[in-house]
């Protein structure tokens, strides 16, 4: 909750919501002013899920977003992610 109440995602710049489970780590572009996910995706490679939303996000002329680690430390699959997206060309 206390992320949440500092990060809020636009139509413009999105919030890239992360969530992991045991099996696979999900990543989500979200408008908090509409509340709608403009792209999602999912694996078990947190590489392969930050290179794809960056495709998904630059492929609808999303370049920036909001990062939201969902309460998670900025390690392991969270940053593979981060990285990953931010390589791919999409930049927050």
């Amino acid at each position: 909750k206390r992320i949440r109440a500092k990060i809020s995602g636009t139509k413009e710049r999105p919030r890239l919501s992360i969530f992991k489970s045991n099996t696979a780590i999900y990543a989500q572009l979200i408008d908090d002013d509409k509340n709608t996910t403009l792209a999602s995706a999912k694996g078990s490679d947190a590489e392969k899920v930050g290179e794809e939303i960056a495709k998904l996000a630059l492929a609808k002329s999303i370049k920036s977003a909001v990062f939201d680690r969902g309460g998670y430390i900025y390690t392991g699959k969270v940053s593979e992610l981060a990285l990953a997206a931010r390589k791919a060309g999409l930049n927050f």
